[in-house]
């Protein structure tokens, strides 16, 4: 059933009315559990099982009851594991207590401080407590008196201890003696797990009222009050008696993680079985309902979208699901005619499924629109290569992309991260992309900015034989051109930036007019392939008349300039066409008949102009006339159809046609187009830019960096050096600057190509399918 994308037929009902929503609530319970149980293993420290084990498969009933049992279990082995955890910090916090207020005791003594213990129930933390310490209590407690000094100990975070103090100080007025003094070992925090570290304090007054004020600031502040006899005497025996507990506590906490730690490996030996049972049985209850039930309530009633390559292979499947179920009544398939627009599916493979997603990435085709990722596959890779050229980084990137894909097998069973992931889900963008930078780096020849004689030698030399500083003398052609790419002979030479500068700009206003041209080709194909013979002539026509009429002829210009060896001005040809059309060209023409070849394909452009804007409109109105000619009634919608029709189905939209509506809009699109050509061309230049500033960068590294720690004759200074260079040259140029490459070929490839002819506004064709379940789903 991975060939079939399901419609909802139940939109009008919530998901709690819906016919198997018991059963998914049944399944999202057990889900909850799951992910409980899932908590508890990551928190106690145990990983799931990988490996599949031998055991009988399990119905989802009794799966039910037996997560129910575990849930149970755990929950009270939880409960009983804090019970024991806070009887045991509360006998650990007594016992240092008793510890380090001893101290303030025998320095009271010394003073001739006579005092009472105060041992009443409500200065303990809580209740619990009172079972765990009654015996202490009886052989501490004294007679109640009504005068003298009293005192209250007990333990606070180290982190309020100054505000404590500060509170106390103020609510008795300064009638109190605060002394304290540190833990001097971390206590866990049951709720938190965290290890907090603790302070120990006494706090001597004298009077009930202060008293009250006492114990209610230390309620408010958490701090935990235990009783301290005040006879020495008695300090060694309870402190005995606290540790004797303290052991027995500790063994008994010990057997109890190990109980449960055992009952949560058992469980994590089948988790990841039980939770992949759980996910597939709810998503099979979800898609149960998405359907509806025939008239009869005895059979259910899907409908959905199925390639047609796939028609037949559903077929077989469902007539299989029936021979399995024993099924006395056979699945019956039929063929519908929708009014509603398909989803979109492309097949696509490992090597075309990262372009197909960069095109999707900007919006789904509308099915069977033109597909933009068949051209992307060539046209995204050189399109970065054009920034990024440089073969020498050109096989860096590579080198990367081969380890990828050599351990492509490994990497694809493997959990990676998300940086990790995404290089490997475009390493074969990768691939293309670093084979056309060597490819364009050969064109630039640059390696790491340095040029090289790989296809023989220069085409210039020295005015002066005797020279070797071609940058201030200067150099004269003396033999054919370098057979490819540029001549190294321009490194160094006083045109340089020049040279490159007008080669890389001209290169990317050719390849950004073919580019934009393509799209407008594919406009075409889309209008021919659903009929839309308007679109053809009054869209794809004048648009391909104005593109050309300027930028073509510019494209041309720069061709017939190279092919001919002339200096003519370009700027100025191009400005004057518009200014002054009529005027002499002088030295700046180029070819015979130039002048009124201008002439003409400035009038084209200019009538282009409202070629595209008002015949279109217009002849939409008209046509919408002739169809409704005569019908002055308006349409009843009270028919069986309308009243059945789904919420978005295209049956609900009666054609209501809005002359100014469309007018405005074919407006917009055409001022959109005139103006975009101009500006779509201008950023074609970002090739140029970037290709410049790669070059310049690199140039900067190698210049600055390790030609000028070579030059030092000292190997330390050099191996500095050399690791600046390489650090710079992965850091900076092989992924700063490939980052930026891909982003711009990326704004290039959606907005100035796909906006010609893409319109994007499609859904993807997304089948059930267990093999595309995820935790997200859980």
């Amino acid at each position: 059933m991975s060939t079939v994308f399901l419609l909802q037929l139940n939109a009008d009902k919530s998901p709690f009315q819906r016919t198997f929503v018991n059963q998914v609530k049944r399944c999202a319970e057990m889900s909850r559990k799951l992910r409980f149980f899932k908590d508890q293993v990551n928190k106690a420290g145990l990983m799931s099982s990988s490996r599949t084990l031998l055991q009988p498969d399990i119905d989802l009933e009794d799966l039910e009851v037996h997560l129910a049992e575990h849930e149970h279990e755990l929950i009270e082995m939880n409960s009983n594991s804090d019970k024991l955890r806070q009887s045991y910090n509360e006998l650990l916090e007594f016992k240092i207590v008793l510890q380090k207020a001893c101290g303030f005791l025998i320095s009271s003594h010394g003073r001739a401080v006579s005092g009472e213990i105060e041992l009443q129930d409500n200065v303990y933390s809580n209740d619990d407590y009172i079972e765990t310490a009654s015996l202490l209590e009886q052989e501490m407690r004294p007679q109640p008196s009504t005068s003298g000094l009293r005192f209250i100990s007990g333990i606070i975070c180290k982190s309020k201890a100054l505000r404590f103090e500060r509170m106390l100080f103020r609510a008795t007025r300064g009638n109190m003696f605060f002394n304290q003094a540190p833990a001097g070992e971390q206590i866990m925090d049951p709720i938190t797990t965290e290890m907090i570290e603790k302070t120990v304090f006494v706090v001597f007054f004298s009077g009930e009222q202060a008293r009250t004020k006492i114990l209610k600031i230390c309620e408010a502040f958490g701090a935990n009050c235990y009783p301290v006899p005040e006879d020495i005497s008695k300090h060694g025996q309870i402190t005995r008696e606290v540790t004797s507990r303290l052991t027995d506590l500790e063994a008994t906490l010990d057997a109890g993680i190990r109980h449960r730690n055992k009952a949560l490996s058992s469980i994590a030996d089948h988790l990841a079985k039980w939770m992949d049972l759980v996910r597939r049985e709810k998503a099979v209850y979800d898609t149960l309902n998405m359907l509806n039930f025939d008239v009869t309530k005895k059979c259910l009633v899907g409908e959905g979208w199925c390639p047609m390559i796939a028609k037949t292979q559903m077929q077989e499947a469902l007539q299989r699901a029936t021979f399995d179920s024993n099924s006395q009544v056979g699945i019956i398939f039929h063929q519908m005619d929708a009014v509603e627009s398909p989803p979109t599916y492309f097949k696509t493979n490992t090597f075309t499924n990262p372009y197909q997603e960069i095109v999707d990435a900007y919006g789904v085709a509308r099915y069977q629109e033109a597909n933009p990722a068949v051209y992307t596959t060539v046209v995204f890779p050189f399109l970065f290569a054009m920034m990024f050229g440089d073969w020498g980084h050109g096989i860096c990137l590579l080198l990367g992309a081969l380890i990828l894909i050599a351990h492509e097998n490994k990497l694809s069973t493997q959990k990676l991260g998300s940086f990790m992931e995404m290089l490997f889900g475009g390493r074969y963008v990768i691939l293309l992309m670093s084979l056309f930078s060597i490819y364009c780096g050969l064109i630039y020849n640059e390696f790491f900015s340095v040029p090289f004689h790989i296809f023989g030698p220069s085409a210039f030399r020295c005015r002066d034989t005797s020279c070797s500083d071609a940058h201030t003398i200067g150099l004269v052609k003396y033999r054919d051109p370098y057979p490819f790419g540029v001549d190294p002979s321009w490194r160094g030479s006083r045109s340089e930036l020049a040279f490159l500068n007008s080669m890389k700009m001209k290169m990317s206003i050719l390849f950004g007019v073919a580019h934009m041209n393509l799209g407008i080709i594919l406009s075409y194909f889309n209008a021919r392939f659903f009929g839309s013979s308007l679109d053809i002539r009054y869209q794809f026509v004048p648009q391909m008349i104005f593109l050309n009429s300027l930028f073509g002829y510019l494209s041309l210009l720069i061709i017939i300039k190279w092919c001919t060896g002339s200096q003519a001005d370009l700027y100025h040809v191009m400005i004057y066409m518009f200014l002054s059309p009529t005027d002499e060209l002088g030295e700046n023409q180029l070819f015979w008949g130039q002048r009124p070849l201008q002439i003409v394909l400035l009038l084209l452009a200019i009538i282009a102009v409202p070629w595209m804007l008002f015949p279109k409109p217009f002849i939409l109105k008209k046509l919408h006339t002739e169809r409704f000619q005569g019908r002055s009634y308006g349409i009843l919608n009270t028919s069986e159809m309308d009243l059945e029709v789904e919420p978005d189905s295209a049956r609900e939209h009666h054609e209501d046609f809005n002359f100014s509506e469309i007018f405005v809009h074919q407006m917009i699109h055409s001022i959109e187009f005139v103006l975009g050509s101009v500006s779509n061309t201008a950023s074609y230049l970002r090739l140029w830019a970037l290709s410049l500033a790669h070059s310049e960068l690199s140039t900067v590294f190698y210049e600055k960096v390790l030609l000028l720690a070579w030059g030092y004759d000292n190997l330390i200074i050099r191996l500095v050096g050399l690791t600046v260079f390489a650090f710079a040259t992965a850091f900076i140029l092989l992924m700063m600057e490939s980052l930026s490459a891909f982003l711009h070929a990326l704004r290039l490839h959606w907005v100035e190509f796909q906006n010609k002819f893409y319109h994007g506004d499609g859904y993807k064709f997304k089948p059930f399918s267990f093999a595309a379940l995820t935790e997200d789903d859980d």
